[in-house]
């Protein structure tokens, strides 16, 4: 565990109340300087921590943040995935691609709170504010055909639905097999991107990515996406984009454990 996720840590147990520069230091065997890098890379992520002198550090209480350990905790045992969380990247999709050419293994999971350059199907643009959305990608590595790979998006879109209907207690659908829908408005987006071998055809890796609308942003959704996106919830909730996040991330390992669940968005009524 890292400096900053270890101080995380304990501002998490005590969310509502200041710890001071000193007790953090004290508690975790580190310097005072230590403590306050951490807290200033954690700020940078767009963690509602209050500073003010002679009190110390607050976390917020009630906050909906994105933390590897608030997601990490929610995972079922056996899900064997390594997150990752990061405050802004340009498209979770592009920088774990990245990663993968570089050889990250599978189950390689890159999160964020927002993205500058985040992309849907065709190209298109995904809306991707910060501090209200869900922004993952996950890696994977099979010893699959492009039959096979061709479900990922049905099977992801799949877990999305279930996440969805979770954590919010609503029914979801799924839409055009890529967009999860709720009460008529989108909430999620799913991107599949893959390279395969020359030589045999077969997959090399994968890239599923989902995008979530986790609640709706200060002032509401810009006028062309108002009539189309939705949220997941209706208001913001505590840790809510971290049980989101945990909640997909069980529901597509197990879809992924099970193929045959392909089969099962149209038994489920999930099509819309």
């Amino acid at each position: 565990m890292t400096t900053k996720d270890r101080v995380l840590t304990l501002l998490t147990a005590c969310k509502g109340a200041y710890l001071s520069g000193e007790e953090l230091a004290q508690s975790l065997k580190l310097s005072r300087a230590a403590v306050w890098k951490a807290v200033s890379a954690l700020k940078e992520m767009g963690l509602p921590i209050k500073t003010q002198p002679g009190k110390g550090y607050c976390l917020e209480a009630g906050a909906d943040f994105l933390t590897r350990g608030g997601i990490e905790s929610r995972l079922e045992p056996g899900r064997n995935w390594s997150v990752q969380v990061l405050g802004e990247v340009t498209s979770t999709n592009a920088v774990l691609r990245q990663q993968a050419s570089a050889g990250a293994p599978d189950g390689t999971v890159l999160i964020a709170g927002s993205q500058s350059q985040g992309r849907g199907r065709l190209g298109r643009s995904f809306y991707s504010p910060a501090d209200t959305g869900v922004y993952l990608s996950v890696l994977l590595r099979r010893d699959w055909g492009p039959l096979e790979a061709r479900k990922l998006t049905t099977m992801a879109a799949l877990a999305a639905c279930r996440a969805v209907q979770q954590v919010s207690g609503k029914k979801a659908g799924i839409k055009w097999v890529n967009d999860v829908f709720l009460e008529g408005k989108k909430v999620c987006g799913i991107l599949t991107e893959a390279a395969f071998s020359l030589e045999d055809g077969k997959l090399e890796y994968a890239v599923v990515g989902a995008g979530f609308n986790a609640h709706c942003p200060p002032g509401g959704f810009p006028e062309e996406l108002a009539s189309v996106a939705g949220p997941v919830f209706d208001s913001p909730q505590e840790e809510g984009r971290n049980r989101l996040a945990a909640a997909f991330l069980n529901a597509f390992a197990g879809v992924l454990a099970a193929p045959q669940t392909y089969q099962q968005a149209s038994k489920e009524k999930c099509l819309v």
